[in-house]
């Protein structure tokens, strides 16, 4: 895994933008800026677990992929930022780019990471079935992200249920996590219900990981993390709704639940999601 994600950063840094070279001063630097400048390529790393498993002859063809889960990652974290949003300074311990250049620089780079993301799918090497498979997949995804961001920015400062911010979650960090997993089945030609048991894993890892930023959020220090923290108080975190030591106990549950379904998969796949999950 490791040669891998070394061979993927020099992929993804390589990658070239000149669809985007015109007389504006700075929107192909603003494009790929963010994407380049650093974070855990977790979504990558997740599809690269079940291709490395099964399908390993098809991981430089999987590239094209998994960039597209990062790209379409980045911009959401981007849209995220804008003062409509969260109206964060810093990202990635990097200035974020409606700061460094404006708005609408910001919005519209935003909007072609969006779009690139599919772009990069229909330029993959993989058959036309497959192609379709994983837009499926990804667009799915990625309208229910929109749906739990919207649900997220609507009910700011408003006291919700459990269930309610489960509903957020699910569909605001965990859609786009699952489709990473599912995809990876996808590539690696799994049967339909290898699939739906790597989806399933792949929800549950999306609500884990959001409990898991909440608490980090609440905990850590802005340098350590590259972003502003204790920045959600007006938001439906789950130390908001469930106190710190409540949410702590919530994550390890949730992880506790993680590691017992993680071994009834099988070996190959077992190893590299455990070998990829144990530092979190």
């Amino acid at each position: 895994m490791k040669k891998t994600l070394i061979d993927f950063e020099d992929f993804l840094k390589s990658n070239d933008t000149s669809i985007f070279e015109s007389f504006h001063p700075y929107f192909q630097d603003a494009f790929w800026e963010m994407v380049v400048n650093g974070g855990k390529r977790f979504r990558p790393s997740l599809l690269f677990s079940v291709v490395l498993a099964h399908r390993k002859e098809k991981i430089k063809d999987s590239f094209y992929i998994a960039l597209a889960l990062e790209v379409l990652h980045t911009y959401s974290l981007i849209h995220d930022d804008l003062p409509a949003m969260d109206n964060s300074p810093l990202r990635r311990g990097h200035t974020t780019l409606h700061i460094k250049y404006d708005e609408c620089g910001a919005i519209l780079a935003g909007d072609a990471l969006n779009t690139y993301a599919f772009h990069l799918i229909s330029n993959s090497n993989f058959s036309d079935k497959i192609k379709v498979e994983i837009t499926k997949s990804l667009s799915f995804s990625a309208l229910k992200m929109l749906l739990g961001q919207a649900c997220d920015c609507y009910f700011e400062n408003k006291k919700l249920s459990k269930d309610e911010v489960d509903f957020i979650h699910l569909n605001k960090t965990a859609a786009l996590i699952a489709s990473s997993l599912e995809i990876g089945g996808i590539i690696a030609l799994l049967d339909e219900n290898a699939i739906k048991k790597l989806k399933f894993f792949g929800t549950k890892l999306g609500l884990y990981f959001q409990i898991r930023d909440d608490v980090l959020d609440s905990t850590s220090v802005e340098s350590i993390e590259g972003k502003p923290t204790n920045n959600d108080t007006s938001k439906n975190s789950y130390v908001n709704l469930l106190g710190i030591e409540k949410a702590k106990e919530t994550k390890e549950k949730l992880k506790n639940e993680l590691l017992l379904e993680l071994n009834t998969m099988q070996d190959n796949i077992q190893k590299n999601l455990k070998e990829l999950l144990q530092s979190y």
